[in-house]
């Protein structure tokens, strides 16, 4: 969201300022993207992964500070909960062995930060929603020691004027409130990046956008929050509203969100940078120095910083992302469906098939976006966020008709899907036994009708039919998951409940 935030209050002439300012930033990004001095393709993708600290009880810690201090390592950072922390995995190029590669780098350094977060009593856990997370560990005072942090949650409640209201019904429903935006660090998510020409960007996040259903149905690893099972992934209905900064008439007189999925396909970029000015009032108004108009025309390349804030405070599940690097402006999809785990092979298999389908489908001559309303794809994201493994999606069919059918997830993984996402890794290059290695967890997840969510669930209710309460058996849940994780071995493999004594 941006390193140099620093706490501070805002006068009411800074929005104003600030919006003029995002103007030229906008009018800067056209005039780069009709200059087309983009930097050039050059296939590299890059992993960050939002990661739980939690005790050997399965209990949260908040110790997130103490544990970075104990790695010391660049590659770690904090997050905006105290038991959360980041991994960022440096850009690596598709192809080859590139899979194999990230899996060992995330191993390695997984198992170095676990190493150091048991000297305080912790550990590292990877998983969508901490299942074990109570109502009082998600509060203000929990936030992390960052200005960013502070300074974002008092913009939102400012804007909001109001509690927070939390009211997903899923298998049982939650209904609370907060007084801050801390719910939201229970979203643990993997965001998956991949470098793209201006040219190419519209048909990948386009895309990306279609396949979103498709990548939480065999990803899906958050089912609880609260105490309450709710949907198969919590995360979207959850970030949602821990960010909505609209109060009920706002949202009554359609107001979008600033957690949203979107509302067409796209023809370029610049069309989101620019929903961003147009729907979304600045949270953090922080003016740089910089004026990108003089620098463009002076033949430097502008950091377009208010841009890249601005767009940081919009939640989209595909975000546009502008960058420079040595003086050569980039532009990437950032892809932010997933979450975390359950183990690095998993979640090295979730960004194969992500960059495989999505490369397959970018080029093929009557994309599918043309085929699908953009309406069914929201609702396929729904669908899937609500049932998982088990969600029934609309897609259209082969053949000439091209009509849009109801299909079970897995059987369009199955039939469709892993076909295409094979193909796509091989354009990338990928090495044939990489591919086969992590597309065959999918085929397997898909076959056995197992992910971490389902895992979670059925464990969990062994439990509550051993006689444990509620309480007792998330937690006993959440440490049996910890150790399976650890074993490194995909979650369609681990046997359902606990060992027997």
């Amino acid at each position: 969201m941006g390193e140099k935030v620093v706490a501070q209050a805002f006068e009411l002439s800074d929005r104003q300022a600030y919006r003029r300012k995002l103007g030229r930033c906008l009018e800067g990004l056209e005039r780069l993207l009709a200059q087309e001095k983009f930097d050039k393709p050059r296939n590299l993708m890059g992993v960050e992964i939002e990661l739980n600290l939690a005790g050997p009880d399965g209990m949260p810690r908040m110790a997130n500070a103490e544990v970075l201090q104990r790695i010391s390592s660049k590659d770690f950072q904090t997050e905006l909960g105290m038991f959360n922390l980041e991994v960022n995995i440096v850009p690596h190029r598709l192809s080859g062995h590139v899979f194999d590669q990230l899996a060992e780098e995330l191993r390695t350094g997984l198992a170095y930060a676990h190493r150091k977060a048991e000297e305080v009593d912790a550990g590292i856990v990877m998983i969508g929603i901490l299942p074990t997370l109570g109502r009082d560990d998600l509060v203000h005072g929990n936030l992390s020691d960052v200005d960013r942090y502070a300074l974002l949650n008092d913009q939102m409640v400012a804007a909001r004027g109001e509690d927070f209201a939390l009211d997903i019904e899923g298998v049982e429903r939650l209904e609370c409130t907060s007084a801050s935006i801390a719910p939201e660090s229970a979203c643990t998510s993997v965001q998956l990046h991949l470098q793209v020409t201006p040219r190419r960007f519209p048909d990948v996040w386009n895309a990306a956008q279609a396949v979103a259903a498709v990548q939480i149905a065999v990803g899906a690893n958050a089912p609880f929050l609260f105490g309450k099972e709710l949907w198969r992934e919590s995360r979207p209905p959850l970030f949602q509203q821990a960010t909505d900064v609209r109060p009920p008439e706002l949202r009554n007189q359609g107001v979008r969100p600033r957690t949203w999925f979107g509302e067409r396909w796209i023809d370029s970029a610049y069309e989101l940078f620019e929903e961003n000015l147009r729907f979304f009032p600045p949270l953090l108004p922080i003016l740089d120095d910089e004026d990108p108009l003089e620098v463009i025309e002076a033949g430097g390349t502008p950091q377009l910083a208010e841009l890249v804030l601005h767009n940081g405070t919009v939640y989209r599940w595909n975000r546009p992302v502008y960058g420079v690097a040595d003086g050569v402006p980039h532009l990437r999809v950032e892809n932010r469906v997933l979450p975390a785990g359950p183990t690095v092979a998993d979640v090295i298999a979730n960004s194969a098939f992500y960059y495989g389908l999505v490369r397959a489908l970018a080029e093929e001559q009557k994309p599918v976006w043309s085929r699908l309303p953009f309406e069914e794809a929201e609702r396929n994201f729904d669908e899937a966020c609500r049932h998982g493994i088990d969600a029934r999606l609309r897609w259209p069919r082969s053949g000439r008709s091209g009509e849009v059918a109801e299909v079970s997830a897995v059987q369009l993984v199955l039939d469709e899907l892993l076909p295409l996402a094979a193909a796509g890794l091989d354009a990338w290059n990928i090495e044939p036994v990489d591919r086969d290695r992590y597309l065959g967890i999918i085929e397997q997840r898909c076959r056995l009708r197992v992910n971490g969510a389902s895992w979670q669930v059925d464990t969990y209710r062994r439990a509550l039919d051993a006689g444990l309460g509620r309480e007792a058996a998330l937690a006993a849940m959440t440490r049996r998951y910890g150790d399976l994780a650890r074993s490194g071995e995909p979650v369609h493999t681990w046997p359902v409940g606990f060992p027997k004594p």
